[in-house]
């Protein structure tokens, strides 16, 4: 099995007409994923141009895309001032997950649609993130699908490129994966670790996790106490930003420390003291999971 996305998956495109929205569904196409819908507002009535002859309808509006294609996922490449906007349009529509890949997205606009979303009984991934794939299955982002295979382990990231990093060396040992999820590294995201821990526990294929972390917040904290408490399943960890110096943003806009919470070394001894084997650095992770899976 997987989490969140899987064969039944149906996408729609929102943005599919852009320069990296029509890049990254022709890649996702490519790989195998249902894309069943693009939005583009007024483009409605035009096609997409897929691989091997494929064609996607374009529409105006999300309601009309997801009334007219039964769509159940929605991904986001649309600029930073209007995605906001269009996590609202897509919450709205029907569709149970929306994976706002775009970055720079205004917090407090966030902040409002993370509100709507969740109202709706709607699960957001991002913004600022590079999406989710289930090897095998589908892929909704900018997730490479080349490195990736199917197999045992769960990994969840607030890294892109880390995620990237850590899915190679995966399977580079053999080791595949079940889903791989990037959740973002803005200050306010749709899902965190722990959503995306539990869902790992109750997936029955996934039998280890590897969680990649990064200095500022304390999620990684939070998300180590949910590891003691709740999972039977064992979790490896690593943490980016082990040399950053405090005050200062280090690549995502959550990425800074401000007071001692938010600091590498805080937040790998809640991982070891909740029972989570830390790697020093990012090539560590297989020898961990590995062990651990012994």
């Amino acid at each position: 099995m997987s989490i969140f996305i899987d064969n039944d998956t149906k996408l729609v495109v929102q943005g599919i007409t852009g320069r990296d929205g029509s890049f990254h569904t022709l890649q996702t196409m490519e790989y195998g994923t249902n894309v069943v819908a693009g939005v583009t507002p007024g483009k409605g009535g035009q096609t997409f141009e897929g691989p091997n002859g494929q064609t996607v309808p374009i529409f105006n509006a999300m309601d009309e895309a997801v009334a007219e294609t039964g769509a159940n996922t929605s991904v986001i490449f649309v600029p930073p001032a209007f995605a906001a906007g269009a996590v609202l349009e897509a919450a709205d529509s029907g569709v149970a997950l929306v994976v706002a890949i775009t970055e720079g997205v205004p917090v407090l606009d966030m902040a409002r649609a993370h509100v709507f979303a969740r109202d709706k009984g709607v699960r957001v991934l991002g913004p600022n993130c590079p999406g989710l794939i289930s090897p095998g299955k589908a892929k909704v982002g900018i997730l490479p699908g080349q490195i990736v295979t199917e197999g045992p382990i769960g990994l969840v990231s607030r890294s892109g490129t880390l995620t990237y990093e850590a899915v190679f060396q995966l399977t580079g040992a053999g080791l595949g994966q079940t889903t791989c999820v990037g959740i973002g590294g803005d200050p306010l995201i749709g899902t965190n670790f722990i959503d995306c821990l539990e869902a790992f526990e109750a997936d029955p294929d996934t039998k280890g996790v590897v969680m990649l972390g990064e200095i500022g917040g304390t999620d990684e904290q939070e998300a180590a106490a949910y590891v003691s408490g709740h999972m039977s399943k064992p979790v490896v960890g690593f943490i980016a930003g082990q040399t950053a110096p405090p005050g200062r943003r280090m690549g995502h806009a959550g990425a800074i420390i401000s007071g001692s919470a938010g600091t590498a070394e805080e937040k790998m001894k809640a991982f070891e003291e909740n029972g989570i084997a830390v790697a020093k650095r990012p090539a560590d992770l297989v020898g961990l999971i590995q062990d651990a899976l012994n």
